[in-house]
């Protein structure tokens, strides 16, 4: 909602004010299709050209997710937070065996579908039940999953950067593929050079129109796009070191209400719940 909302308020400031200084809306709309054309076809072959499938198909699942809302509050993160705690508390109560079908099965189990809002998630339930099936196990210790733990987060982030990159490169390349369809705009008008002066002014202004547009389409558009999904992808990352900070600290050792503390100030302050919301939470549960 707010990528619209801000594109309306860029593109109607940049025009408004090109119309209100005695602008002629159209030239621009005249030439428009074709150089949209010119553009937008040279930059997505190039796009296409640059990158694998898999990164075009999590492009534009990235883009998709640019024009949701944030799936993250403090309700979700309290959530979480309440499904490490009852975990680790049953496995320091019953045994880390008591824990073993809750991991293998999850979709199965009271604990996580106690907690549906973060237990239906498929990449948080597959982070948190791997990591307490090598707990189970015992045969590695605190710091051999930590190491774990940070090369499958160094991994999921630059898979899930590979997106906002190529979004990114796109933005770098729209004005040059704007220079392009310039360029072509004016070999055009050269081949008219007998046109009385006023057609000729015509054709170079539609030609201009293309740098324009590519600048545009750059800066007000692929590029916020870019870095917004980065945003995204580091919320999404921010959960999951969340869910390692409690864990480790279980391993070290801490009680479980201790365990969730160490993990609520991993969270950003926007999401984090302070330790009386947390704590009135987990025992409301």
């Amino acid at each position: 909602m707010f990528v619209i909302v801000g594109w309306l308020v860029a593109i109607g400031c940049i025009f408004g004010v090109y119309i209100a200084h005695g602008g002629n809306i159209g030239v621009i709309l005249h030439a428009l299709p074709f150089e949209m054309l010119t553009i937008f076809g040279g930059a997505i072959g190039a796009m296409v050209a640059n990158n694998q499938p898999k990164v075009l198909k999590a492009t534009m699942k990235g883009l998709g997710a640019c024009f949701k809302g944030s799936k993250y509050s403090k309700a979700r993160a309290m959530e979480l937070l309440a499904l490490l705690y009852d975990i680790l508390q049953k496995a320091r109560k019953e045994g880390l065996m008591s824990i073993e079908k809750d991991v293998e099965d999850p979709h199965s189990s009271a604990l996580f579908q106690k907690y549906p809002v973060v237990g239906n998630d498929h990449h948080v339930t597959e982070f948190v039940t791997d990591y307490l099936r090598m707990m189970v196990s015992g045969n590695l210790n605190a710091h051999e999953i930590e190491s774990l733990m940070d090369t499958e987060l160094e991994t999921h982030h630059h898979e899930a950067h590979s997106a906002a990159a190529a979004i990114a490169r796109l933005a770098g390349a729209l004005p040059a593929f704007g220079i392009v369809a310039a360029v072509l705009g004016v070999v055009n008008t050269m081949g008219s050079v007998g046109q009385p002066p006023a057609v000729l002014g015509g054709m170079i202004g539609s030609a201009l129109v293309g740098t324009f547009l590519g600048i545009l389409l750059a800066y007000g558009f692929a590029e916020p796009l870019a870095g917004l999904l980065e945003q995204k992808i580091d919320e999404d990352g921010k959960e999951l070191q969340c869910i390692k900070t409690t864990l480790l600290a279980s391993m070290q050792g801490y009680a479980p209400q201790v365990a969730i503390e160490f993990g609520r100030k991993v969270l950003y302050s926007t999401e984090r719940p302070t330790f009386s919301e947390l704590e009135a939470h987990v025992k409301k549960k």
